[in-house]
């Protein structure tokens, strides 16, 4: 099999303030490597402001500048080694991943990692499931779902279902570590804590399924482009002038895929996992963000046998589909369930089966900004029409109790999760 060379990823950290950083990756190629890295670097907090990408189909280059989000210190070499963990080996032939269906079904096909359980209990307290989504995060333990309830005597009962990216916690003293950094930020509120795993019972609740109400479906999942929204609703200004044009004349071997938009966080995981998911591989690429955040990206495509994409319904599907995600890759919305506020939020989930990262933790965060208590929050996965979502239900307690409006707190989550100031 062979190991990854260090060579394969190099990091240059800026020399002076505001400058930055600059990712460099050179490996054997493979369908979707664009959209495994630019998640890593989402994961780790970090915004691609400049991309150049090539390859002739066995190996590629791939030059990615980037800077930190919210003044949080990047962990460079871990960084480093879970970007080498998402690049094929250096000895390896030409690898190429290939899904012959867009249907969720495929999700079944791809290994899924192991879940564990994550149990405890302690008293409630304001910002409690953000710090405690925090330690996660810095643990890289994934939440694939959670359930979390507060009893009317203030204890609070969080059930988390969670994978280990650095794969280490069916290890005993790994679950140990855990549980004490959860101490450490919990302090004297924690009673228990255990992480033990989860059986197959147990694991089947993070899998998809379809029982969302049709009221949210309807409400959120409806997939209306920009310019049909925007005639009957005021949308931020980023979400605007979204340009997503094929040209097939440009060159002989490749179409060319130009995009114009406003930028948001994660911008280009969101075209790279749109192609991936169309197994649609990036031959050459270009991607760049101007300082009044406006980007521009051209990419050199082709299909997965090495053809240009000439069938005018793939066109105007793809061209479509990628509209639509630099649109609204999240979805927002708050519902009234009698006197209880919902507030909801869904992201698509790759057919790979990863998820987008740290959509939890930045919904906590902007929940902890502006002072709202969570009484309940669950995480679950749902089939709606022909995509698998991950869906986002935290309970805020009753309209009068809340401290903001329903639309002021739409309105901060999601400039949270996008990134905007």
């Amino acid at each position: 099999m062979g190991m990854p060379s260090d060579d394969v990823v190099l990091i240059r950290e800026p020399e002076r303030d505001g400058e930055p950083s600059v990712i460099t990756v050179s490996c054997p190629d493979k369908t979707g490597l664009g959209c495994d890295l630019c998640r890593v670097i989402l994961l780790f907090g970090l915004s691609i402001v400049r991309g150049d990408m090539s390859t002739d189909g066995k190996w590629c280059f791939i030059v990615f500048w980037v800077v930190g989000r919210g003044g949080k210190e990047t962990r460079w070499g871990l960084l480093k080694k879970r970007l080498m963990g998402v690049c094929p080996v250096v000895s390896s032939p030409l690898v190429i991943e290939t899904y012959f269906s867009r249907q969720p079904e495929m999700v079944s096909m791809v290994q899924q990692p192991q879940v564990f359980l994550l149990k405890f209990s302690c008293y409630d307290r304001l910002d409690l499931l953000h710090d405690v989504t925090q330690v996660l995060c810095e643990l890289e333990l994934t939440i694939r779902r959670v359930k979390v309830s507060t009893t009317p005597d203030g204890r609070v009962l969080d059930l988390f279902f969670i994978t280990d990216t650095r794969e280490q916690l069916h290890m005993k003293s790994q679950r140990e570590e855990a549980c004490n950094q959860l101490r450490t930020v919990l302090g004297g509120s924690m009673m228990s804590c255990e992480i033990e795993e989860a059986g197959a019972d147990m694991s089947a609740c993070v899998q998809a399924s379809s029982t969302l109400p049709p009221s949210i479906t309807d409400r959120m999942f409806s997939l209306e482009l920009p310019e049909e929204q925007s005639r009957r609703e005021e949308s931020p200004s980023t979400c605007k002038n979204i340009s997503v044009t094929m040209d097939n004349s440009l060159s002989p071997a490749h179409s060319l895929i130009q995009i114009q938009c406003g930028d948001h966080k994660g911008i280009l995981y969101d075209i790279m996992r749109t192609l991936k998911d169309y197994n649609i591989q990036i031959s050459y690429g270009r991607f760049y963000t101007s300082q009044n955040g406006n980007c521009e990206i051209d990419l050199f495509a082709v299909q997965v046998d090495g053809k240009k994409i000439v069938d005018p319904n793939k066109q105007q599907a793809l061209c479509s589909r990628l509209r639509m995600e630099l649109f609204r890759p999240l979805r927002v919305t708050i519902v009234s369930r009698g006197p209880d506020m919902e507030l909801i939020v869904a992201n698509p989930v790759e057919l790979s089966g990863k998820g987008r990262p740290l959509v939890f933790y930045d919904i906590t965060l902007a929940l902890k900004i502006l002072r709202i208590p969570i009484f309940l929050a669950e995480i679950g996965r749902h089939v709606v029409g022909d995509r698998e979502w991950e869906v986002y239900r935290i309970h805020l307690g009753e309209d009068h109790e809340l401290s903001v409006s329903p639309s002021k707190i739409v309105q901060e989550v999601t400039k949270m999760l996008m990134g905007w100031e």
